[in-house]
C-alpha cells in the first residue's frame, strides 16, 4: 500500500507560486543542458522508502493549508560537500491541486496514511484556482471543499 509524505513548502505564498518555482528549475535546466529531473532535498532520509516510491505523493502544506501533491517517483541518498547524508525526494514535475486541509507547522516531514491524505481536485472544483487563495483558506477552514 502507498504510503505520503506530507511537507511544508516555505517561501511560497501559494499553488501557483510552487508550480512557477518548479517550472524555473526545470527552464534552467534544460538550458544547461542538464536532465530534466525535479527533486527536493531533505536531511532526514525515509526508512519506508519502498511503500513512498510505490504510488506515494509528497503533499505541501502552504500557509498552513494542504494545498497540492507530487507524486514520489524516487529517494535517492546521497552526501553533501559538509559529509552530512541528505536525501532527493524525485518528484514528478507535475503538481496536483488537492482539497485544502489545514494543518499546524511542524519541521521536517511527516508520514502521511493514505486514508488520511485529503482528495485531488476533480469535478465540482471548477474555478476553485482562481479564488483569492485567502478566501479558498476560509472556505477549506469551513468544510467547504
Amino acid at each position: 500500500m502507498a504510503l505520503h509524505l506530507l511537507k511544508l513548502c516555505v517561501g511560497a505564498d501559494s499553488m501557483e507560486d510552487v508550480a512557477a518555482w518548479i517550472e524555473r528549475r526545470l527552464a534552467e535546466k534544460r538550458r544547461a543542458g542538464e536532465r530534466e529531473e525535479h527533486w527536493h532535498v531533505t536531511r532526514m532520509v525515509p526508512r519506508r522508502a519502498a511503500e513512498l516510491t510505490d504510488g506515494g505523493s509528497l503533499y505541501w502544506v502552504i500557509r498552513g493549508q494542504v494545498q497540492a501533491r507530487q507524486r514520489l517517483l524516487d529517494i535517492r541518498t546521497f552526501e553533501d560537500e559538509d559529509g552530512i547524508t541528505r536525501c532527493k525526494l524525485v518528484l514528478e514535475p507535475v503538481l496536483v491541486p488537492t482539497a485544502w486541509q489545514p494543518r499546524r507547522a511542524f519541521q521536517g516531514w511527516r508520514y502521511l496514511k493514505p486514508q488520511d491524505a485529503p482528495a485531488d481536485l476533480g469535478a465540482g472544483t471548477e474555478g476553485f484556482e482562481e479564488l483569492p487563495p485567502r478566501l479558498r483558506g476560509e472556505l477549506a477552514e469551513l468544510g467547504l471543499l
